[in-house]
């Protein structure tokens, strides 16, 4: 069984036509689609409640994206997880191939989909491990959208893929102890497919499947909250990751006047 896990926070209209996306083509493997709503006050979680089949596990407060998609998993009974942003819409056979791509390469754990916005326009939703870098290189890379065209049609095995739909065999998930709490929001899919890796397991990115990804909704909508939330997380990876280069990031932050970011 496949279980589809979706964390949603006061994105109701996103959450209802992803959730309108699953139901108009609804994947032939049998699944379960579970709704982790982290204290909504926008009626997401009555909105869910209402889709046909969807199971929903409301939080008494936003513990976070990583924490509710851990609580999501853990509720689940599937032994492939699909771990699914509710700003997504998913296409008619989409899940299928992607299952089909995982289930085809028995060395590989997580397999990531091509993410597109609404205009078809690709996103860069796979990278190498975050260093100092190569965060200055895919920076560079997000710039260019004829880049990003070739970059992401091209099967390849990247150190990371998006967590905005990231399918993982339970028990690789399981084995790493699932995703990271200490990140509320961002870096987690890094982090998670770095620990799959070091069990020698293997991470795909396929172009043979495409998602619409309506990206860039939180950022918008709450700027300081996200930039927080992005250094936040940002510290704590190279906290856990490169130790030597957390003191340096600290420093950074502070001359950027966000010295009041804590993990």
């Amino acid at each position: 069984m496949l279980s589809i896990v979706i964390v949603s926070f006061n994105a109701r209209a996103d959450l209802e036509r992803c959730l309108e996306s699953l139901h108009a083509s609804p994947p032939q493997t049998p699944h379960e689609i579970l709704v982790v709503d982290n204290a909504s006050t926008d009626g997401s979680a009555d909105a869910a409640r209402r889709s046909p089949g969807v199971r929903v596990i409301a939080q008494a407060a936003n513990a976070g994206f990583a924490a509710a998609n851990n609580v999501g998993i853990r509720a689940s009974r599937g032994d492939r997880l699909l771990l699914l942003n509710s700003d997504t819409i998913v296409p008619a056979g989409a899940i299928d191939r992607l299952v089909a791509e995982l289930e085809a390469v028995p060395d590989v754990a997580v397999v990531g989909p091509r993410l597109v916005d609404a205009s078809g326009r690709a996103e860069l939703s796979f990278g190498p491990m975050i260093s100092p870098l190569n965060e200055w290189r895919q920076k560079r890379r997000q710039r260019d959208a004829d880049a990003i065209e070739r970059l992401t049609r091209v099967r390849r095995h990247p150190d990371w893929v998006s967590g905005a739909c990231l399918l993982v065999r339970r028990a690789d998930a399981e084995a790493v102890g699932l995703l990271d709490e200490r990140y509320f929001m961002y870096t987690e899919d890094v982090d998670f497919c770095a620990s799959v890796r070091a069990r020698g397991r293997r991470i795909l990115f396929t172009p043979a499947v495409e998602i619409v990804h309506l990206r860039g909704r939180s950022a918008a909508s709450a700027p300081a909250e996200t930039t927080r939330a992005y250094r936040s997380s940002q510290l704590a990876f190279y906290r856990k990751h490169h130790p030597l280069w957390a003191p340096l990031l600290a420093v950074y932050l502070r001359l950027l006047g966000q010295a009041s970011v804590h993990t």
